[in-house]
């Protein structure tokens, strides 16, 4: 009796020391740490995915490539915006431009830029658009004042009428079309 117990709680302490090295250990910093690249969908304001957009950490920032369709044709305001929240149909609540250094708008003001205002997206005759642009004053480090990965992330936005690119806030854009949340 006394050895079938022994073996008993030999064999009880070999599944239990066998069952732990099947788990894999990661650190605090490594669950913590984001993404270098993600991918998510825009949405436009009735609700519905109008393309993709994806992020991926570069040497220079974060490379941002955006592929949208059904939108009107011409030029449209581009930017990040400070929340990761994206109710359609207004999208008002992704918050004004992500702008962590508190600089005025655009890239033609001299008291500008904001981190989040990227050049226009162009849409062809067909409602197809694509830009890929490096933003070079963000990074997808969640611990620096300019990460997209802030608390509360952030968004993309596509605006209905083209920026230009230096009246504060917003460059005259207009109302918000579509948008993606990063997070």
């Amino acid at each position: 009796m006394k050895s079938g117990k022994i073996l008993m709680t030999a064999s009880l302490g070999l599944f239990v020391i066998s069952g732990c090295q099947s788990v894999q250990r990661v650190s605090s910093n490594e669950a913590a740490s984001p993404p270098s690249s993600l991918e998510f969908s825009m949405v436009g304001a009735n609700g519905q995915s109008v393309g993709t957009a994806k992020l991926s950490a570069v040497q220079e920032g974060v490379y941002i490539d955006l592929q949208v369709s059904g939108l009107t044709p011409g030029e449209h305001g581009f930017h990040i915006h400070e929340k990761a929240s994206c109710e359609a149909p207004t999208f008002d609540s992704a918050g004004a431009h992500f702008n962590p250094q508190h600089k005025e708008h655009g890239i033609l003001n001299p008291k500008g830029a904001h981190a989040g205002d990227l050049p226009n997206l162009i849409v062809d005759e067909k409602g197809n658009g694509k830009l890929s642009v490096i933003a070079k004053t963000v990074v997808l480090q969640a611990d620096k004042p300019n990460s997209l990965f802030k608390p509360g992330g952030t968004s993309l936005v596509i605006h209905e009428n083209p920026d230009d690119l230096k009246t504060d806030p917003s460059g005259n854009s207009g109302k918000r079309i579509a948008c993606g949340a990063v997070k």
